[in-house]
């Protein structure tokens, strides 16, 4: 398989589609993408937390260790507060929703909301597109496990394309 590195922070376009929550089972019910809906590009979620660790300051202390009586040098990401914690939620927003096509529109107005940072985290506060979100993250996540199992069985049969052992089925 053939990979561009280059291209790893791109994302993929899905079409929007609604949801509910089954009242009997309380359960995430995903419908079909709606005819005719915008599509969204979405990123994984990875390459920004990798980013944003990489950038927090890790804190150190010496703290004594009763068992062992000594002095113990422990290192931790201290606590953001509530201001850094809002922002960092809506720097994600604004990383994994990369783009959306022209076609949805606001409510009151009629008019047609544009990508931008503002819209993309008034949109998540949107349930619908919340769960839309999420779903398209999960769907992301899983092909890049399907994607490295595929690769691993690949690499197992070796470099030429008959099997080592024949298949006892």
């Amino acid at each position: 398989m053939i990979l561009d590195l280059e291209v790893q922070e791109t994302g993929e376009w899905f079409a929007f589609f609604t949801s509910r929550l089954d009242p009997m089972t309380g359960d995430v019910v995903y419908d079909d993408p709606v005819k005719d809906a915008p599509r969204v590009k979405i990123r994984g979620i990875g390459p920004f937390i990798e980013k944003r660790m990489l950038s927090r300051k890790k804190q150190v202390e010496r703290v004594h260790n009763p068992k062992t009586r000594a002095m113990e040098r422990i290192a931790y990401f201290p606590d953001l507060s509530i201001e850094e914690a809002l922002a960092e939620r809506e720097d994600t927003w604004d990383w994994v929703i990369e783009d959306f096509e022209p076609g949805f529109q606001d409510k009151k107005t009629g008019d047609v909301i544009k990508c931008t940072r503002e819209n993309k985290i008034k949109m998540m506060k949107i349930p619908v597109f919340d769960r839309f979100v999420a779903r398209c993250l999960q769907l992301l996540s899983e092909s890049g496990v399907q994607e490295a199992e595929v690769e691993r069985k690949n690499s197992l049969t070796g470099s030429s394309s008959r099997k080592t052992k024949p298949d006892p089925e």
